[in-house]
């Protein structure tokens, strides 16, 4: 099987093939180990420090000496409601109580929020080759400095207009994010309500109106799926699930069991665990706080206020207070080491023919 294309060439890749950014998840062991298979990893530092960004690069860069992706969240800070903020905590500090979790409360007024401006002169240091996005657009100043690096830039789209606003801002290639893809929403058209669009779909219109590379996002997770895919029109796949539970995945070990057992109808779209909308496996926090009937503060203040209950919730490695992202189809391939789990994934690619 002839696996080169446009995108294996200008990314410098052998396998069309990339592991999705999954922050809570992905570990630099993660990256580099699909980089050294010939697939892209990509390693997510959105909304971390440019000190633990340029941290987690470099141990990247120790373990591979191929090309991988850095991603970034795109998206603008909002206004703090301190009021409903306050709402939230006081009701996450009872729930916490009702279920033997007790953890630190940070005042509100002391969060501190790390944009993507902040950490783009240490990927322009750190010569990443590959910048992958989402929950947005980078700015055109941002745009122009990665560009004058020779950086290619990856964003992701939910729908055809978003991806039509990435053409349009001149991005190298597009993630065609479709509504059975795990973890947070790409989508970023505040105006519009939340797209909801099959990959089918949503492949087949972004690829018609779009001559550059689209990278095929859900539901991938063994040849068949990745064959159609690419019978579809997409120049690569981005899968994450596939690579939650293995040895390199940082999900405890809870979350790795019910990713593997899951079924087709576990996973729901949530706010609950960030203010943005994502996928995961239902569980008794999302459950508790969809009865509580209070609004949820936008990304990034919500994901804050619930980060110390999730951290607690995850040391007594309890998957029903922290989030479990996933996509509407469970892995099919239980190996340990994400290497193994992507050669996997060729094999049965090629072996379709």
């Amino acid at each position: 099987m002839n696996w080169e294309n446009q995108l294996t060439k200008t990314a410098r890749i052998h396998y069309p093939v990339i592991q999705a950014p999954m922050l809570g998840v992905t570990t630099p062991e993660m990256v580099a180990a699909v980089s050294n298979e010939g697939g892209l990893g990509s390693l997510p530092v959105g909304g971390l420090s440019p000190e633990k960004t340029k941290e987690l690069i470099r141990k990247t860069k120790s373990l591979t000496q191929k090309p991988f992706a850095v991603n970034l969240f795109a998206h603008s800070l909002p206004e703090t409601d301190t009021e409903n903020a306050l709402q939230m905590q006081e009701f996450l500090i009872a729930l916490g109580k009702q279920n033997g979790i007790s953890f630190p409360v940070t005042l509100i007024t002391a969060f501190s929020f790390y944009t993507y401006q902040q950490q783009i002169p240490v990927l322009i240091d750190e010569q990443i080759p590959i910048v992958s996005f989402t929950f947005g657009i980078l700015d055109d100043n941002s745009i122009r400095k990665l560009k004058e690096n020779h950086i290619i830039l990856i964003g992701t789209a939910a729908c055809l207009e978003e991806a039509l606003l990435l053409n349009n801002k001149d991005i190298d290639m597009i993630v065609a994010q479709g509504i059975e893809a795990g973890g947070h929403r790409g989508s970023f058209l505040e105006h519009k309500p939340l797209p909801q669009i099959g990959l089918t779909a949503l492949l087949s219109e972004i690829t018609h109106h779009i001559a550059k590379p689209v990278l095929a996002s859900g539901a991938i997770n063994n040849g068949k799926t990745i064959k159609a895919a690419f019978a579809m029109g997409a120049s690569g796949v981005q899968i994450g699930t596939a690579f939650i539970a293995t040895d390199e995945s940082i999900a405890i070990p809870a979350y790795k069991e019910a990713v593997l057992a899951a079924q087709d109808t576990d996973s729901e779209l949530t706010r609950t665990f960030s203010g943005r909308w994502a996928r995961g496996l239902k569980n008794r926090f999302m459950d508790a706080l969809d009865k509580a009937g209070i609004s949820i503060p936008p990304y990034p203040v919500q994901n804050s206020l619930t980060t110390a209950f999730r951290q607690i919730a995850q040391q007594q490695n309890n998957k029903d207070f922290t989030n479990l992202w996933s996509g509407q189809s469970a892995p099919k391939i239980h190996l340990a080491k994400s290497a193994a789990v992507f050669r996997e994934l060729i094999r049965q690619t090629e072996a379709i023919g």
